[in-house]
């Protein structure tokens, strides 16, 4: 894991709350932490960090209310952690904009495993040697190095996770990619259910204008992948009579 990342720890539970700083800090981290959504907001107005672990169970927002108000003014990457262990609960998160998530009680290991993820795929997008080429499919222009996307002519408000599904697929036109290569290469896992990438392409397609049932640019393989390809041209003599 790269050394020295800046961290900020958002729990209310002191015996928590310290000891998540000594082991980070341990770890050659550096590290600020508030007990409430409100002062991490506070946090990130006015400090820069490479990730955010974010308890769900404060005692001023409900975490999920507190994880949209932080995406509202940051793309940091933020792992929450919940005692909420059910599939509801972790949709509801990732639709919120979390990055990666943790079911208490976890190891310090672990954690560090997940920052370990979303620091890798955070940094690797501003490490290119080269211009990326805008990338078109169809009606669709995705510019990986401004990381913009344009559907038709208007902009896509894209989270960052969700832009970088897109670009990945974007740059592989046509070609069938596994979950398991979209978890390491988008997501920079090496495990992972499916259930975290099922949710992004269900909100992506939402902001593409298509549903599963009526796929126009992303289509699903069942049990082999995903891919995305321009939509098919109308079928000569397909229009309607005037």
């Amino acid at each position: 894991m790269p050394p020295m990342a800046s961290v900020l720890v958002v729990e209310d539970d002191q015996f928590v709350r310290s000891a998540l700083i000594r082991q980070l800090t341990d770890a050659s981290h550096t590290v600020r932490s508030v007990g409430t959504a409100l002062e991490a907001l506070r946090e990130v107005a006015h400090f820069r960090f490479d990730v955010v672990v974010l308890d769900l169970g404060l005692p001023d927002l409900d975490g999920s209310e507190a994880l949209k108000m932080l995406r509202g003014i940051t793309d940091v990457p933020v792992i929450v952690a919940t005692a909420r262990d059910d599939e509801t609960e972790i949709v509801r998160l990732l639709n919120a904009g979390a990055d990666d998530y943790l079911t208490k009680p976890f190891s310090v290991e672990h954690l560090s495993a997940r920052m370990a993820a979303v620091l890798r795929r955070a940094r690797s997008g501003g490490g290119e040697s080269a211009p990326s080429p805008v990338l078109r499919v169809g009606g669709l222009t995705v510019d990986p190095l401004r990381r913009q996307a344009e559907l038709d002519g208007s902009r896509l408000d894209l989270t960052r996770r969700e832009f970088d599904l897109l670009a990945f697929l974007a740059g592989r036109p046509g070609v069938v990619v596994s979950r398991r290569e979209l978890l390491a290469e988008v997501w920079q896992q090496s495990y992972g259910d499916d259930q975290t990438i099922d949710v992004h392409l269900s909100w992506l397609r939402r902001k593409l204008g298509e549903t599963a049932a009526r796929p126009r640019y992303l289509h699903t393989l069942r049990g082999v992948g995903v891919k995305l390809e321009p939509p098919a041209a109308p079928a000569p003599g397909g229009e309607p009579p005037r």
